[in-house]
């Protein structure tokens, strides 16, 4: 990830100001009481997102790199350290939500003291290095504010109450038949091409061989979520794996995550937008890799591979781009809601950026990966285990922040991410 000090000088800071405003603005709609909770050891209160990414920026570039810069409190590195074990001992992570103080007034001016120096070392000269682990915060911060969003999803969704985050309606989701995108497969090259930023788990590109195969034109629909649940999906076992199985009798599935019954023999789902009817159009969202697998079994079908979706979505997109326009709008590019929509084929061909989609493929390094140096080097390379690939980002992806090549990873078991499913078949 070569980022030049010239190219950072460019964007002036314009950028990182919008970034940081807007993780502020997604905060904005919560009490302080909604920002100190945390639900589950996967979910981080939504202050600790707000004060974790303002550490990133003094740990890594301003006490290092700013002649001169005073700590803002020498506790918060133990606080709010999240795994960087270069970077010394931090709070564990399943206790963030019994940290009452500090409190989120207190946190804003942590955030407004590091802006502040921040905007100071954008405006000076600075190194190539220094660029890059500025464009590297920022990336990062994005990362944080779609967790933000999924993690504030589970904290009202435990609750009886069901509360909304945002009250604004929900936009209706377009009627899309299944199609299917045909390729050759054959020698194929994937990964990042250094052009742009990019996380270093995206590199090296490198060819893969793959056999001719389908890939659905859009994620699998709530729609045929139900009729998966009325065959009795989650109660053949011959259709899962032995770890899914398992999950599926010890927590008791029956439905993806927000789903429950109303009683009457139909389906309701808790949203960032507040309880709605299950839509039959929208994409499934919300489920395991483990029930992913089970769907695409009983479809017929299967999880396609990392380098097949990348492959297959670059050519329909190359082909989108030259029949419409270099500018032709993505629906996953900018969504007017946090929830996934399913888009009109005219406006979406793929229907890309909706729902973050499983892949086949276990999250390794590729050929030739070497991790950075130093703490930031543990930024991705040490979590290549016992994790699956997703890819395409989902509606809760800040604008710019997704790529062709971003692989994103949970474990199989995972559920309160924006995780849908993609099939993919043999030719």
């Amino acid at each position: 990830m070569t980022i030049t000090a010239e190219r950072l000088e460019r964007q002036t800071d314009a950028r990182f100001r919008e970034v940081r405003e807007h993780t502020e603005r997604l905060a904005a709609p919560l009490s302080a009481e909604d920002q100190t909770v945390q639900s589950m050891p996967d979910v981080s209160p939504t202050k600790w997102h707000r004060a974790h990414t303002t550490w990133f920026f003094e740990a890594f570039v301003l006490g290092p790199h700013q002649p001169g810069y005073e700590v803002f409190d020498p506790a918060f590195a133990y606080l709010f350290n999240s795994y960087y074990e270069g970077m010394g001992e931090r709070h564990p992570r399943a206790e963030r939500g019994l940290l009452s103080r500090p409190g989120v007034a207190e946190v804003a001016a942590y955030r407004a003291h590091v802006d502040s120096a921040m905007v100071e070392l954008l405006g000076a000269a600075r190194s190539d290095a220094v660029a890059g682990l500025v464009e590297l915060g920022l990336h990062h911060e994005q990362q944080h504010q779609e967790l933000l969003a999924m993690d504030i999803k589970h904290v009202l969704g435990v609750s009886p109450l069901h509360p909304a985050y945002d009250e604004r309606p929900a936009r209706p989701a377009a009627h899309r038949p299944l199609g299917w995108l045909e390729h050759d497969g054959g020698l194929v090259e994937v990964g990042h091409d250094g052009a742009g930023f990019a996380f270093d788990n995206e590199s090296p590109r490198h060819s893969a061989v793959l056999r001719p195969f389908l890939l659905a034109d859009r994620p699998v629909t709530c729609g045929e979520w139900l009729g998966f649940m009325a065959d009795g999906g989650y109660r053949r076992p011959e259709l899962w794996l032995s770890e899914g199985w398992a999950s599926v009798t010890a927590s008791g599935w029956e439905a993806p995550l927000y789903w429950f019954p109303d009683g009457e023999g139909d389906w309701l789902v808790h949203t960032l937008h507040g309880v709605r009817r299950v839509d039959a159009d929208r994409p499934v969202c919300h489920v395991s890799h483990y029930e992913a697998d089970a769907f695409a079994r009983w479809a017929g079908g299967r999880l396609p591979t990392e380098q097949e979706w990348e492959v297959a979505v670059a050519a329909r997109r190359a082909a989108w781009t030259l029949a419409h326009a270099p500018d032709a709008p993505d629906a996953g590019d900018a969504p007017e809601e946090l929830e996934p929509t399913m888009p009109g084929a005219e406006v979406s061909p793929l229907a890309v950026g909706q729902v973050w989609e499983w892949t086949g493929s276990a999250y390794l390094p590729y050929p030739g990966f070497r991790p950075a140096a130093g703490a930031v080097g543990e930024y991705n390379g040490k979590f290549m285990v016992n994790q699956h690939v997703l890819r395409g980002g989902c509606s809760a992806t800040p604008p710019g922040h997704a790529r062709l090549t971003y692989r994103n990873f949970f474990p199989s078991a995972s559920r309160w991410a924006f995780s849908g499913v993609r099939l993919a078949r043999d030719e």
